[in-house]
């Protein structure tokens, strides 16, 4: 604990955000007196500075690209600046006057910025396109949310990129559907199902482009959207698809599902040194079995 000199006058606080005032303590809610000298209770302090924290980060979001190959700007995001704020706090203490504290900020740049964004859509390095068919409504349904959750992720030289991770846990509350799921080789239903054919087209888009494969797991029994052997299977407790870009450029994915389509480019800058992989195209049938298999 912080010792801290006598406060004689127990005043108030207000902590304002962008005029508003989002918090308002006393300074006897923060120190207690021992042996007659007061001291600041720090997991209070530390209570109370989570909690501010919360209230005013803004994550920051990244330039994205429209339909059209637009690109849409950033914007910056801001947490709390800790080191100022104490300080600020500990003036409070200390002064037994009233006091007013606009929460000091950092600034927190997106990862991916217009500028970036411009530069690493030139090129294409790769791509994939398998089909699916439109009147099975719960797994177009699925396909549709995971091909957009890994639309315009930029994976930086590197860095691994991990299907699970970016686009998330399958559930009912994101919008995901029951759709059969193959498990140990047996049809069953499942929340997510047909989120597999997007992972199994992002591996022969990556595949095509040269980048490095890290993890990757095939169905128990084929599936017909992808040539055999050439699948991905994924799951939120246990297959994931991974690959790691190798080369010394960025890289983007810009997927998409149209008419029954699934399509995924690898795009990069002009600079980037990379090498093209053959791949076999999937099939543009869509067989009765299409219909179901995740």
């Amino acid at each position: 604990m912080l010792f801290i000199q006598p406060v004689i006058i127990s005043e108030s606080l207000s902590v304002t955000h962008q005029g508003q005032t989002i918090a308002s303590v006393n300074q006897a809610d923060f120190t207690m007196p021992l042996l007659d000298i007061p001291i600041m209770d720090v997991d209070k302090y530390n209570q109370f500075l989570e909690k501010i924290d919360r209230q005013v980060h803004q994550k920051p979001v990244n330039a994205t690209m429209d339909e059209q190959g637009n690109i849409l700007p950033g914007r910056v995001g801001y947490k709390l600046y800790h080191q100022a704020f104490k300080e600020e706090f500990y003036s409070f203490l200390f002064s037994g006057k009233a006091y007013k504290l606009e929460v000091p900020l950092l600034a927190i740049h997106p990862k991916v910025d217009s500028e970036l964004l411009a530069e690493i859509r030139e090129k294409k390095i790769g791509e994939y396109r398998t089909y699916f068919n439109v009147n099975n409504k719960n797994r177009s349904n699925n396909i549709s949310l995971a091909t957009e959750a890994i639309n315009n992720y930029v994976v930086f030289p590197g860095e691994v990129f991990s299907f699970n991770q970016v686009v998330g846990k399958r559930s009912a509350e994101k919008g995901y559907l029951l759709a059969r799921v193959i498990v140990k080789g047996e049809f069953s239903e499942g929340i997510g199902g047909g989120i597999c054919q997007v992972s199994s087209t992002l591996f022969n888009a990556i595949d095509n482009a040269g980048l490095e494969t890290i993890q990757r797991y095939s169905h128990t029994r084929s599936v017909p959207y992808v040539p055999s052997g050439r699948d991905a299977t994924v799951s939120w407790y246990g297959p994931d698809f991974s690959f790691k870009n190798k080369y010394n450029q960025p890289i983007l994915i810009r997927a998409k599902t149209q008419g029954g389509m699934v399509s995924i480019r690898v795009y990069s800058s002009d600079m980037i040194n990379y090498k093209l992989r053959n791949v076999p195209n999937a099939s543009t049938r869509i067989s009765k079995e299409q219909i179901s298999p995740s």
